[in-house]
C-alpha cells in the first residue's frame, strides 16, 4: 500500500506537472462504485486543476469550481501521467486534458476510490485522521499523549492507527521500530522515556530517507512519471523475512499482529 512516502512523491511531481491544466473530460471504466458522485465525470468537465494537496495517504486536488476531488490510492492504486495514449487492464479512469496529456488512475485490486466533494466534506474528512509525522505538530509531547491514549494497544498497531498519527502503514512502522529498537508486540505503556524519544526521532527520519528516493516499490507502486521508488534496497526488516539482519546478522522475523504482519530483529529489538 503506498504510505505517506509515497503519495507525497507523487503529489509532488503532480504538482509539477498539471497544476494549471484544464480537464477536457473524465472516463470511468468499470469503477461505478468507488466514485462519488455518480456524474462524477460532468461534474469535472472544463474545471481547471488549482493545487495538489495531501493529507495522510490521502491526495486532494483543488479544483477551480472550488470543490475538492479526493482520490485514496489504498492497496495498489497509480496515478500515471501520459503524453501518449497506452492504458492497461487495471486502467478504471482517464483524466484528459485540453493539452492531449493524461492522467490515469489504475487499481489492481480496485480498493483506491474518487470522491468529489466541498470544503465542508474535506475538513471533516482531514478530521478523521491523526497527526501528520512530517508537521511541526509532530512534538514528543504530542508523541507521548498517543501513547498514553492507547496504552494497552500493542506499539506495531498503534503506529498504523490514522486516528493517531496519519500516513504510516506496514513499511514505515517496521523500520522505525528497527531503528529505534523496540519489538512490535510491546504494549505503549512499557516504552521508557529514552525508547519514546528514540522512536518519535525515527519515524519522520525514516519517512525522510523514504522520500529522498522517491519511496518503497515493494509492490505495486510506482510513482506518477510510472518509475519504482527506490528505498527497497535500505530496507532493515521490512519483507525481510529470514534474511540476515544487517546490523547483528541474525535471522529477521515476520509475526502477525492484528492481522497485520510486522518484520523485526530479535536481537536488535527489544
Amino acid at each position: 500500500m503506498p504510505e505517506l512516502p509515497e503519495v507525497e512523491t507523487i503529489r509532488r511531481q503532480l504538482e509539477r506537472i498539471i497544476v494549471g491544466k484544464k480537464i477536457k473530460s473524465v472516463e470511468i471504466i468499470d469503477f461505478q462504485k468507488k466514485i462519488k458522485p455518480k456524474n462524477l465525470s460532468e461534474r469535472l468537465k472544463d474545471l481547471k486543476i488549482e493545487r495538489i494537496d495531501r493529507r495522510a495517504k490521502l491526495l486532494i486536488i483543488k479544483l477551480s469550481s472550488g470543490e475538492n476531488l479526493l482520490i485514496h490510492l489504498k492497496l495498489t492504486g497509480q496515478l500515471i501521467y501520459q503524453k501518449i495514449k497506452k492504458t492497461n487492464k487495471f486502467t478504471h479512469a482517464i483524466f484528459n486534458f485540453t493539452d492531449g496529456s493524461r492522467l490515469l488512475f489504475n487499481d489492481m485490486r480496485k480498493f483506491g476510490y474518487l470522491v468529489l466533494t466541498d470544503d465542508g466534506g474535506l475538513e471533516r474528512v482531514k478530521k478523521e485522521y491523526g497527526v501528520e509525522p512530517l508537521s511541526k505538530e509532530f512534538s514528543l509531547t504530542k508523541f507521548k499523549q498517543v501513547l498514553v491514549n492507547r496504552p494497552n494497544q500493542k506499539i506495531k498497531q498503534l503506529l498504523l492507527d490514522q486516528k493517531y498519527i496519519a500516513g504510516i502503514g506496514n513499511i514505515y512502522s517496521d523500520e522505525a521500530l528497527f531503528m529505534a529498537g523496540i519489538l512490535p508486540l510491546r504494549p505503549a505503556k512499557s516504552l521508557k522515556e529514552g525508547e519514546i524519544k528514540k522512536l518519535w526521532q525515527a519515524i519522520p527520519a525514516i519517512l525522510k530517507k523514504s522520500l529522498k528516493v522517491g519511496g518503497t516499490s515493494s509492490d505495486t507502486y510506482v510513482d506518477a512519471h510510472g518509475q519504482i521508488g527506490g528505498f527497497v534496497p535500505h530496507l532493515k526488516v521490512y519483507g525481510r523475512e529470514d534474511e540476515k539482519c544487517r546490523r547483528c546478522g541474525s535471522l529477521i522475523k515476520r509475526i502477525k499482529i492484528g492481522g497485520r504482519s510486522a518484520h523485526y530483529c530479535p536481537r536488535c529489538q527489544r
